[in-house]
């Protein structure tokens, strides 16, 4: 989907974001995800559905946690805008890379 879209590293970014968003409705929820994207030569908007209305703020773990509790942070740090908004039954946690270098 994404063969040509953005600059160097792009395309790496929207892999990383992605499987990190994923990852945290499967383990957090344990209800399953829906996984949305859209993409044009500006932007990717990619959009993790899931079915738990719970809306933590993410926080940054400490030092020593290993490798857990880092998810949102990424996002957070990598992503040009990202969020979290109601939907039905649950929310949907989303972000947007813009087409240029990452």
């Amino acid at each position: 989907m994404l063969g040509g879209w953005g600059g160097p590293g792009a395309t790496d970014v929207a892999e990383l974001l992605t499987s990190e968003l994923v990852t945290n409705a499967l383990v957090h929820t344990e209800q399953g995800a829906i996984v949305t994207a859209t993409v044009d030569p500006e932007q990717l908007r990619v959009e993790v559905r899931d079915f738990v209305p719970d809306l933590k703020q993410p926080s940054v773990p400490p030092a020593d946690d290993g490798t857990h509790g880092r998810g949102l942070v990424l996002v957070q740090a990598l992503a040009d805008s990202w969020g979290v908004d109601r939907s039905g039954a649950g929310k949907v946690v989303w972000f947007e890379l813009n087409g240029g270098a990452a």
